[in-house]
């Protein structure tokens, strides 16, 4: 797996009978386009965007995109070089890139939810929820004397809007925060606080969110706004895309940076249940160091069974069964300019939609629209 994720492009394993088929989406960063993949890694559908992602992007059950786009950049919107989950913009297209709804999200972090309703679920950090003074000071942990220019640290809020754009509930995460529980990695800078990077809402209504430098994953109430469950300190090691599955577990992709034990650096996609708060299931690689990205990163459980991973900064997308047995890997071949990073092909969160997917049906999925795209990034080399 190591030497795959380094030097081979492309679709570098694939087990027909075991993997889950379908069609894979992920908007890469760095650039301004949303890729279908099929099980072959072959193009075949692309909506171009107005700017680079800012991070999310979703199929609608209507056959549209819906994403998130970057509008400027952190020096631009004056936030520490953190905040690279900026988004700006919510954007709805058609199936040919034909705008249908947009609305201006300033300040809009990382990752939305959309409701059935049309309603959506979004992350929000803007200068109106600045911490300073005596609130600063309850914010315990961090890097002592490193809030930003000396003295905010940016608080967060889940916002939801409706179709025209108006705001329909909120929550402020430092109204509902415990300080003297929720506290900051020791290791991170005091300039954002709990940083938050997903939202999923689940069948109650309740809201589920994963919270970065706190290390915790937590059930909000969305009624009385208050944390009804939280798990993950000395567990989780900055945690991304905390999402529950349909037997009612949570399934959370641990990046494992910063992790309190002692040893190599190395991520794993753990599924708890919240009765009980146990691990019940997890995937690792083996060793564990051939599977890491310190930021970002997804998982996906599929109708089979299997488990979509997304080891982001290095544009890996593979799937493993409940065993851990590797079915399906990809390795992004096309690379685009991060304006910290460089050329990077990281993909910060994929999703497989089946062929029964209602966004899908009486669409034209024909990698030979896309040949000359293929030709170039289409190469297949599984070995199964």
């Amino acid at each position: 797996m190591a030497v795959a994720r380094r030097f081979k492009h492309g679709v570098v394993r694939y087990d027909r009978e075991k993997a889950y088929e379908g069609y894979t989406l992920f908007w890469q960063t760095g650039t301004k386009d949303a890729w279908l993949i099929d099980m072959l890694g072959r193009v075949v559908h692309r909506w171009r965007m107005p700017s680079n992602p800012g991070m999310d992007g979703v199929l609608l059950p209507n056959g549209n995109f819906l994403g998130s786009c970057q509008t400027v950049n952190y020096v631009e919107a004056g936030l520490p070089p953190g905040f690279s989950g900026l988004g700006g913009l919510l954007l709805e297209v058609d199936w040919d890139g034909n705008e249908v709804w947009r609305c201006d999200t300033p300040y809009m972090s990382h990752a939305f939810y959309p409701l059935d309703n049309g309603n959506i679920i979004y992350i929000y950090w803007g200068p109106d929820l600045r911490l300073q003074g005596d609130a600063a000071a309850r914010v315990k942990g961090g890097l002592p004397g490193t809030e930003h220019n000396g003295k905010y640290i940016w608080g967060e809020s889940l916002i939801e809007i409706n179709r025209q754009g108006e705001r329909v509930w909120e929550w402020r995460a430092s109204e509902h925060l415990d300080p003297d529980i929720d506290v900051m990695c020791l290791l991170e800078y005091r300039t954002q606080w709990p940083y938050t990077n997903s939202v999923f809402v689940m069948p109650d209504g309740n809201v589920l969110v994963s919270m970065r430098f706190i290390n915790t994953v937590a059930i909000v109430d969305k009624r009385s706004g208050d944390i009804v469950w939280r798990w993950g300190p000395g567990e989780l090691g900055h945690q991304h895309d905390a999402r529950m599955i349909d037997n009612g577990n949570i399934l959370i992709f641990d990046n494992g940076a910063h992790r309190r034990t002692y040893g190599p650096s190395y991520s794993r996609v753990v599924e708890v249940n919240p009765k009980s708060n146990e691990i019940v299931w997890q995937y690792k690689a083996n060793p564990p160091t051939d599977f890491y990205t310190a930021t970002q990163g997804g998982e996906q459980r599929l109708p089979n069974g299997n488990t979509l991973i997304c080891e982001a900064l290095m544009g890996r997308l593979f799937e493993v069964t409940m065993e851990g047995e590797l079915v399906w890997e990809f390795v992004n071949p096309i690379y685009g300019r991060q304006h910290h990073h460089g050329l990077v092909n990281s993909i910060f969160r994929a999703w497989r939609y089946g062929p029964d997917y209602p966004g899908l049906r009486g669409k034209e999925l024909d990698p030979a629209k896309f040949y000359w795209t293929n030709e170039v990034y289409g190469r297949v080399v599984w070995n199964k």
